[in-house]
């Protein structure tokens, strides 16, 4: 599993993961941007993602859902604050009710993620920040690290990495 390290961090109210993984930047790059494969690896593998809506731009709008082992449905968005095409994005990361509309009642999160090669191939960085210590508690007691390593594990076979 490529995911190199997941650190929280209660002072800084952040949650920092960082995969490397033997392909190109280029490629790590379109998995993470093109709504078919980051479906593949964006929820646990028994709560798959269904993006509706991918819009990678400043103001764009991501939508989705994941539909869990009895097909109950959680909603969520992604609404991009910054973009550098090849090197990163930023987005406030959110769920949503049936309807679509967010769910306040459920904290989000500042999700940085930046993208950069290395000898062995390429690099994800991803920095969740968390608006309180409150809302970080939640998360995580909700199995945020165990449902984003969980998902995360996923990314090698939608890269080509799994053995066959």
């Amino acid at each position: 599993m490529p995911i190199t390290s997941v650190i929280p961090d209660a002072e800084t109210l952040t949650l920092t993961v960082v995969g490397d993984y033997a392909v190109p930047v280029e490629r790590l790059w379109a998995a993470w941007t093109d709504p078919r494969q980051l479906e593949r690896f964006w929820g646990p593998p028994t709560w798959p993602a269904t993006f509706t809506a991918f819009d990678l731009r400043v103001g764009g709008k991501a939508e989705y859902h994941m539909t869990g082992p009895e097909g109950q449905k959680s909603g969520g968005y992604w609404r991009f604050t910054e973009v550098h095409p090849g090197r990163g994005f930023t987005f406030v990361d959110g769920f949503c009710q049936p309807d679509g509309t967010p769910n306040d009642d459920l904290p989000g999160t500042i999700m940085e993620m930046e993208f950069e090669s290395t000898p062995g191939g390429s690099r994800y960085v991803a920095v969740s920040r968390f608006p309180s210590i409150e809302a970080m508690e939640q998360l995580v007691a909700m199995g945020m690290i165990e449902g984003l390593k969980a998902a995360q594990a996923q990314l090698d076979g939608v890269l080509g990495l799994e053995a066959a």
